[in-house]
């Protein structure tokens, strides 16, 4: 017999459906509606008034007088926020910072104020809802539920408090859930990964766990330590384990793992958060894609790709988009990022619903793992690392090894030498070293044992060469990726 929670999930699940489908089916109308709110919220705050909101109407206005920015060139408005300065970006001060390590620029500070913060809890919420609503599936909300995040303890900074994203959304678990959600929130707090796990794996072991959600390469690592502990698959350990939900890291490359790991197929949901704003979450099993969250005070434009570092890319909204091409996404939020670039690519793969896939970021990058690798830093730690030597290096790439053969998964540098180190692990180690230094997701993944350091493989003289040939792309412009997210470069040398 279904128990109370499970049988009014039923019927919530519905409403909610109902109400996404009234803006989903109305997606130029809700745009156009968000946008006008955005301006007009924000024409008396510093940015409104730098950038003469009062005289924006339209789209064209907005591009004639907004340019698109990253992080580095909005920080000069951003450090006045973190100053405690009032009505710079959005009215008011933000209620947070997610504080996030950049590539480039440090640590960001990301704001969220108090009218963005409900999108980030209600998508995940109506993530699960939509999929209650779909499959007829309500059961799993009498287990145990488990959200692989970051710790919840917060600082303050001029009375703002500031933390990681998923430790801020820790505050907001709605009260029915509190007594269905683990780990605890003592448990929770533990900073070291290691040690987390463990004490995760203690704590879930007994307990009917029938969500489990989080970063496939954490949660990865949870299920191995459950499997040494019992010896058994999860499905096992969990009888009543039927729902994966995943965000961050594309899942295809674990998804014959887990199904391993766990020793049968569960459904899965995949969601799209960052700190800048929660943009799309898997409305449907079996249609590809995420729906974009149109009705979330987020404002969305897009760049073709292939254009965007032209002088002057165009800029276009959702109802010029189309299906396969590759977009820079581009949005402004009521927590007061305007224009303002995340790096990431997208590609429709609907527009009726608008449902979008993440395809990568402009720059080359590597982040199997959540780890957001870009070129720059590899250069850098191959640099650094050849300093003062003999060594010479011709080419390389860097590709992840998600599965090895045995230990954990590490990256994996494919390097053709004009002249060859002594030791090629002392090399490897000073790379490691390097890329630890630059990169702190990279860093907490080491050091918390879910990465074990680089390996190099070799690749013969002319290798990378014959390589490029074979694909038709050798001389001209073209050039080996440095970085990759799968293994399609890396196949081709692999021992």
């Amino acid at each position: 017999m279904l128990s109370l929670k499970s049988a009014l999930a039923k019927p919530f699940a519905k409403r909610v459906y109902k109400k996404v489908q009234k803006w989903a089916n109305n997606p130029i109308e809700t745009q156009k509606k968000v946008f006008q709110d955005l301006i007009s919220e924000a024409a008396a705050t510093a940015f409104g008034k730098d950038h003469d909101f009062i005289s924006i109407n339209n789209h064209d206005d907005f591009v004639k007088r907004v340019p698109v920015r990253d992080y580095e060139a909005l920080k000069p408005y951003v450090e006045k926020v973190v100053a405690g300065e009032e009505d710079i970006l959005w009215k008011g001060k933000p209620i947070y910072f997610a504080k996030t390590s950049g590539t480039t620029s440090g640590s960001k500070y990301i704001p969220i104020t108090k009218e963005s913060m409900p999108s980030h809890v209600e998508a995940a919420r109506n993530a699960i809802l939509l999929y209650i609503n779909e499959t007829g599936n309500a059961k799993f909300v009498n287990g145990k539920m488990i959200f692989l995040q970051g710790s919840p303890i917060l600082n303050e900074q001029n009375g703002v408090q500031l933390g990681r994203l998923s430790g801020i959304v820790a505050h907001y678990v709605p009260k029915y859930l509190q007594k269905n959600r683990l780990p605890s929130w003592e448990t929770n707090c533990i900073e070291d990964w290691e040690t987390k796990v463990d004490a995760i794996v203690e704590e879930t072991l007994p307990e009917d766990m029938t969500i489990i959600s989080g970063i496939p390469s954490w949660v990865q690592m949870y299920f191995e330590k459950l499997q040494q502990k019992t010896g058994k698959k999860v499905g096992d350990i969990f009888k009543n384990f039927n729902l994966f939900i995943f965000g961050g890291v594309n899942y295809e490359p674990y998804r014959a793992k887990f199904e391993n790991l766990i020793g049968r197929k569960v459904d899965s949901i995949e969601l799209y958060p960052a700190s800048e704003g929660f943009f799309a979450f898997q409305d449907k099993q079996k249609e590809k894609g995420m729906l974009l969250q149109l009705n979330s005070g987020i404002f969305y434009e897009f760049i073709k790709a292939d254009e965007f570092f032209d002088d002057n890319p165009q800029r276009i909204t959702i109802k010029d988009v189309k299906v396969g091409v590759n977009y820079v996404m581009i949005i402004s939020t009521n927590a007061g990022l305007w224009a303002y670039n995340i790096g990431d690519t997208v590609q429709f793969t609907s527009t009726k619903p608008y449902r979008v896939i993440v395809s990568g970021r402009i720059k080359h990058f590597i982040s199997a793992f959540g780890e957001h690798v870009i070129g720059k830093e590899v250069e850098q730690a191959i640099q650094e690392a050849t300093e003062n030597t003999n060594i010479r290096v011709s080419e390389f790439t860097v590709a992840p090894q998600i599965n090895p053969n045995e230990g954990l998964p590490y990256h994996e540098w494919f390097i053709e030498f004009e002249k060859e180190p002594e030791d090629l692990s002392i090399l490897a180690k000073k790379i490691d070293e390097s890329l630890q230094k630059q990169n702190s997701y990279y860093f907490d993944l080491i050091e918390g044992k879910v990465l074990q350091p680089l390996k190099i493989t070799k690749v013969k003289k002319g290798g990378f060469q014959d390589y490029m040939k074979s694909i038709g792309k050798l001389g001209g412009q073209n050039k080996l990726p440095r970085l990759s997210n799968d293994r399609k470069i890396a196949d081709n040398f692999s021992v």
